[in-house]
């Protein structure tokens, strides 16, 4: 026999309003009276009824909006792939989704387009963060003064109080591509590692992984002053070109981000494909070709379709079925391929 909101009303002691409140996300409710209630709930099997949750949408939507920066990235377009179709699944149990897109990294238009969609009556928020001390506040405001939860994905916010975080262990990552950079790199060989944004945490985490492990596994190895190329093939090209006339014996490149293609274009054009060592990030159609032919010796990749799919889906569970998220941080799988496996 299914569980009744009474049911879970008689053990925790409250009334049997207080538990749908809980247990719906609807108006205020003492923090540890509704931790209680959901963890009662959990212990006695309690199933929603998804059905009637859904007809009584149709007259209270939910509604989640979703923020993504560096839109005008290939990586970024298979993560808005993820955000779709959970949009298309959502959209069957009548809760609607907003996507606002920022190309390149921009706090400010981020913190825009959520007071946008607070106003609109979104009830929930995904973002693309970057590390900003107002986009921060921002987030925290709306979690403890709006009672609308914020889930970050790709990367992430230190120290906020979004609900929490889907995407790649990125610090783990920049270690597993210093494991395999120390395999292939000459002895006394030169190391440039190359980076997206100084503010986007991920990127930041993977150069950091990366020089750390580097350092403990080959200390003959000398890593050159770390460049950012701000997601920009044309400017990737260019921290290339300058390294490969200013430095002698350059033998490795890392890639915590985008600007793949600028890179390989200048290792073929000097004829150094193969000589000088290229891991990067992510799995996309042009990294991919690069991998096959020799000019890119290993890629990373980290699940775009799942840190967007998942990132509407948990906030979807939290507002329409009153699950919270099983752990704080969700990271998605660090895949390595090589030319034999991609």
């Amino acid at each position: 026999m299914a569980v009744t909101l009474q049911q879970i009303a008689d053990k925790a002691g409250v009334s049997r309003g207080t538990v749908d409140r809980a247990l719906n996300n609807r108006g205020r409710i003492n923090p540890e009276v509704e931790e209680r209630i959901k963890r009662i709930a959990k212990e006695m099997g309690y199933q929603p009824n998804r059905a009637g949750r859904a007809l009584a949408m149709s007259r209270h939507s939910i509604r989640i909006g979703v923020i993504l920066q560096s839109i005008d990235t290939p990586f970024m377009q298979q993560v808005k792939e993820g955000v779709e179709a959970a949009k298309e699944e959502v959209q069957r149990m009548g809760a609607g989704v907003e996507i606002k897109e920022i190309r390149g990294i921009d706090a400010s238009a981020a913190i825009a387009y959520m007071e946008e969609m607070r106003e609109s009556g979104c009830n929930a928020i995904a973002l693309v963060p970057s590390e900003d001390e107002f986009l921060k506040t921002t987030v925290d405001t709306f979690v403890q003064d709006y009672q609308i939860p914020v889930v970050t994905f790709n990367s992430d916010i230190a120290g906020s109080k979004r609900l929490c975080f889907i995407g790649q262990d990125t610090l783990q990552s920049g270690k597993a591509a210093a494991g395999l950079m120390s395999e292939i790199v000459c002895t006394h060989g030169k190391v440039l590692v190359i980076s997206g944004h100084p503010t986007n945490q991920g990127h930041k985490n993977r150069a950091k992984g990366f020089v750390e492990e580097l350092k403990a596994c080959r200390p003959d190895v000398e890593l050159l002053d770390m460049k950012y190329a701000y997601d920009d093939d044309w400017a990737a090209e260019k921290i290339v070109e300058e390294a490969l006339h200013n430095t002698e014996e350059l033998a490795g490149i890392y890639l915590t981000a985008s600007g793949v293609e600028g890179v390989c274009k200048v290792i073929e054009h000097y004829g150094m494909a193969g000589r000088v060592k290229v891991i990067s990030n992510d799995l996309t159609g042009k990294n991919e070709e690069y991998l096959k032919k020799r000019t890119i010796q290993f890629l990373l990749g980290q699940d775009p379709f799942a840190q967007g799919n998942n990132s509407v889906m948990i906030l979807f569970h939290k507002l329409f079925d009153g699950i919270e998220p099983d752990k704080e941080y969700n990271y998605t799988e660090i895949v390595i391929k090589n030319r034999y496996n991609i």
